[in-house]
């Protein structure tokens, strides 16, 4: 997939981002709906929460009535056919609840083949808790929501909370009991996530919740700057020679950022110079698992979910980059993978695209604020000298000459001779001089296009500069026509001087055509 994706209306994907709004710009609903305009899609949001938050922290959350997130819900799915949904900061149980009835309602003939990436938000970059009674929220969400994304996207912080709550879940349901009168006794302390390996077995774990692939983050195991190239080979060969589970199809790594040995190409890279092996550069890695319950998977790659089916992994693996510039980084990310899945690109180039889009929004952030800065979410976008064509405005770039050139254009639209010409006050002689100047001027455009001839090397290009000498050819024939009826012939047109203006002119449209290219 094109990273910088160009479209003139008509086909531009509408997207849909349920999530809480953060004040500061950086991350939530802001950076979602940046993430959409900047990849060229539309924008819809319906926001869950507000927050008092900027670079250093939240200060301050006001979670939006259920009743109100489900208005927001019907007023955008009553009108705009939405093409992808994801979700972020969902605040509290009963808005997870909420947005699960409602999608379901309001949905329920497009559930399965709209693109619906769940973000499980639950602290921000700062630290902040983003969802209220988190376990028992969590709870909710794994039992009415998770079974409804097309990709789950945790960061490994919220993996393990997902996966220490459906323990706890597992723990009840052994016993007989709910979430409201739990008394079993379950570990409340999480199994870490701090390697690739364990970011294999929990994608998978995740994935026997019910989505049709999770996308695992790894930032946090690479936080450091710990993780190399050769622990990605470990991991890889390890899983290559476990055997306990035979549904597993294998791992798969794709890399960005990275120079083959033999591309020739270190230069460009900073790090490759100064190694050229490339193999001590620290890494993040992102694993994305998918599965298949024996149904096969739909038109994009996407499996149905954890059964006797296979599985498979795929590593996502660029450059670690140090910085501070991550606020909003899980938001970017998730919210450019919805845009990709909206244009039907297969899951692995939807997620390459995705994480390639935030990676550079780190990589060219601008610094802002005191604390965790935002990225650039506007790294795609090109300035344009010129709007588009519109039926208003048909010549944009004719308009910005004249407007930029405006003392020039006037005197040449506003010259005595022109203005004489239209008012029918020009003098016969003067009018006569002006046949017998353009005549000859015409051989100067017949030769400037004879040029043009000589320095093209395709034939649609001898065609068509061909064809404007051969219409020249014949205006000169209407020409000589029309001069005869004001008294001047043929011969007369012929030995006519050329004027100073002529002659510099002419030689002028010669002198560009030589020295430029076609």
């Amino acid at each position: 997939m094109n990273l910088f994706p160009v479209h003139n209306g008509g086909n531009t994907p509408a997207m849909l981002t349920i999530a809480g709004s953060d004040s500061g710009g950086g991350a939530g609903i802001q950076a979602d709906l940046k993430t959409f305009t900047s990849l060229g899609c539309y924008g819809a949001s319906v926001i869950t929460a507000l927050t008092a938050q900027n670079t250093k922290g939240v200060q301050a959350v006001h979670a939006v009535p259920p009743t109100f997130v489900e208005e927001q819900l019907r007023s955008v799915l009553d009108d705009i056919n939405v093409t992808a949904i994801k979700t972020g900061m969902l605040a509290n149980t009963d808005i997870v609840r909420t947005v699960a009835r409602s999608l379901k309602a309001l949905l329920p003939s497009r559930r399965r083949q709209l693109p619906l990436v769940l973000d499980p938000v639950c602290v921000s970059t700062s630290g902040h808790t983003l969802l209220d009674s988190e376990h028992k929220a969590l709870d909710v969400l794994i039992e009415v929501l998770v079974p409804l994304a097309t990709v789950l996207t945790p960061n490994t912080a919220e993996a393990e909370s997902l996966l220490l709550v459906q323990r706890q879940r597992q723990s009840r349901r052994a016993v007989g009991e709910t979430a409201d009168t739990a008394t079993a006794t379950t570990s409340r302390i999480a199994t870490p996530i701090v390697s690739i390996e364990d970011m294999l077995r929990a994608s998978r774990e995740l994935c026997a919740l019910g989505p049709r692939a999770v996308l695992l983050k790894g930032a946090h195991v690479a936080h450091d700057g710990g993780l190399r190239i050769a622990d990605v080979e470990a991991a890889v060969a390890a899983a290559a020679a476990t055997t306990e589970d035979p549904r597993v199809h294998g791992v798969t790594v794709e890399c960005d950022g990275f120079v083959p040995h033999d591309a020739n190409m270190e230069i460009l890279f900073e790090a490759a110079a100064q190694d050229p092996a490339v193999r001590d550069v620290p890494v993040v890695v992102d694993v994305l698992c998918e599965v298949s319950d024996g149904g096969g998977d739909d038109e994009r790659g996407i499996g149905g979910g954890l059964g006797e089916g296979g599985g498979k992994y795929t590593l996502f693996v660029r450059p670690y980059l140090d910085s501070t510039s991550t606020h909003g980084t899980g938001c970017t990310l998730s919210a450019a993978l919805a845009c990709a899945l909206a244009r039907e690109e297969p899951l692995i180039e939807a997620v390459k695209f995705a994480t390639t889009y935030t990676h550079h929004g780190i990589a060219t952030a601008f610094p802002m604020g005191g604390g965790h800065g935002p990225l650039n979410h506007m790294h795609p976008l090109l300035p344009r000298v010129l709007h588009r064509p519109t039926r208003n405005d048909p010549y944009p770039l004719v308009r910005m000459l004249i407007r930029s050139n405006a003392d020039v254009w006037r005197q040449y639209v506003q010259h005595d001779f022109v203005k004489q010409l239209g008012q029918g006050t020009l003098s016969r002689e003067r009018f006569i001089h002006f046949l017998k100047q353009d005549y000859l001027y015409l051989k100067y455009y017949a030769r400037a296009n004879g040029l043009l001839i000589a320095k093209s090397s395709e034939y649609a290009e001898f065609s068509a500069a061909g064809e404007t000498v051969l219409s020249i050819v014949r205006e000169h024939r209407m020409h000589v026509s029309f001069c005869a009826q004001w008294g001047v012939d043929h011969a007369e047109l012929e030995n006519t001087p050329e004027s100073p203006a002529c002659t510099a002119y002419g030689a002028y449209i010669m002198d560009v055509g030589i020295r430029g290219a076609f």
